[in-house]
């Protein structure tokens, strides 16, 4: 099927289509601000400087984080969260795992683990996903744990965590919490006010309908050593990183285009309302859900009391799910994600370790027609089954 015909139903990996003025902004910014920033005293480095400065403000107010310069720029959510566990455990430190992580936490925490620097304690979710608070709670009465990770929203089949509650838990017992929140970041509402002394990792090609390649995390209330150690134009005849943010944390020549088509996705999401994109999508996926529900050999993982993200994940009896996802794509034109998606924790909740599952996550540019095309294209592929 040609690609203009295609359907994206991927957008938990990655939101495409981009909005216009995502690749436009990308465009100019290699033009208008091709200098580094930081790193020249003239008048098109002062200009890039300008501007990133404006894209931390920018994001900060989105967020509601008090001080932008805590707003650090990276390649992408995988380092933000990479940045958070180096930056915040040490020799000898307890890391509490609560049972939905991507492998963006779960593998540099075993690699940490394996080489003696920390522990893990490792909870599991419950068989929808969702977390159990109460185990939570009683691990974090120990007072031995270090660090909280926590996903705010799995890439699995959508469960949404209860923020204020972990929020509460780690405010009481004085754990720092580092929160995924690469499925929400651009999707639900992120108030850095209301979390304690958190490390907040977003992905910039997501909710935020920005390129890949670039990410944040947002730092309140704690203190992160440094992923990486290079220039960062400032200090250069000193030893050791400057200590403060954000040139503590951002070693290196940043992605000012890619902070460009950042920002242009970020305008989009609030010209077009995050409450709207979250309804239109969660609505696309509801019915998708619905329509799946009533056709014989279908088995959906769905969080308890229903969808709560534009993530669902199924299996059809019988079937491998990249089977499945290669039938979709070449004979309906349908784009999914099968396997794993990354998080073989979440999976090993929902029972689905076997072969993993398929995945349909809509987005904003989606449509009604889309889902039923989908639904139907899973009938057909369940009746061949049964055939």
């Amino acid at each position: 099927m040609e690609n203009n015909n295609m359907i994206y139903l991927d957008n938990s990996a990655g939101s495409h289509p981009k909005p216009p003025a995502v690749a436009a902004a990308m465009a100019a910014a290699i033009n208008e601000y091709g200098a580094n920033p930081g790193r020249g005293n003239y008048a098109m480095s002062r200009r890039t400087s300008a501007f990133v400065e404006k894209a931390r403000e920018k994001l900060a107010d989105f967020f509601h984080l008090a001080d932008p310069r805590q707003v650090i720029f990276t390649a992408g959510a995988t380092m933000s969260l990479n940045m958070g566990l180096r930056g915040l455990l040490s020799d000898g430190k307890k890391l509490l795992l609560c049972g939905m992580e991507h492998n963006a936490v779960s593998r540099p925490a075993a690699a940490m683990s394996d080489s003696g620097m920390i522990s893990v304690c490792q909870l599991f979710a419950d068989s929808c996903g969702n977390y159990r608070l109460a185990d939570i709670a009683s691990k974090l009465a120990y007072g031995d744990i270090s660090l909280m990770a926590v996903t705010h929203g799995s890439n699995v089949n959508g469960a949404v965590v209860d923020l204020p509650a972990i929020a509460a838990l780690a405010r009481k017992s004085h754990t720092p919490l580092l929160l995924d929140a690469a499925q929400t970041g651009g999707l639900l509402p992120l108030d850095m006010r209301k979390l304690p002394r958190c490390a907040v990792s977003i992905a910039g090609h997501k909710g935020l309908f920005g390129p890949a390649g670039i990410g944040v995390l947002l730092v309140q209330g704690l203190e992160l050593q440094p992923l990486l150690l290079g220039g960062t134009g400032i200090r250069s005849e000193e030893r050791l990183m400057p200590r403060e943010n954000p040139e503590h944390l951002e070693a290196g020549s940043i992605n000012v285009a890619g902070i460009a088509g950042l920002m242009a996705g970020l305008d989009f999401v609030e010209q077009t309302g995050i409450e709207q994109i979250y309804d239109h999508s969660c609505r696309l996926t509801r019915r998708l859900a619905e329509m799946a529900g009533n056709i014989a050999g279908m088995e959906l993982y769905l969080p308890a009391g229903g969808v709560q993200l534009p993530v669902l994940a199924l299996n059809i009896k019988g079937l491998d799910p990249a089977e499945v996802a290669a039938w979709l794509d070449s004979r309906y034109g349908v784009c999914v994600r099968s396997g794993y998606h990354c998080a073989p924790a979440a999976h090993r909740a929902l029972g689905t370790m076997e072969a993993g599952s398929v995945r349909f996550s809509p987005s904003w540019f989606n449509t009604m027609e889309d889902i039923e095309h989908t639904a139907r294209a899973l009938e057909e592929i369940a009746r061949g089954r049964r055939r």
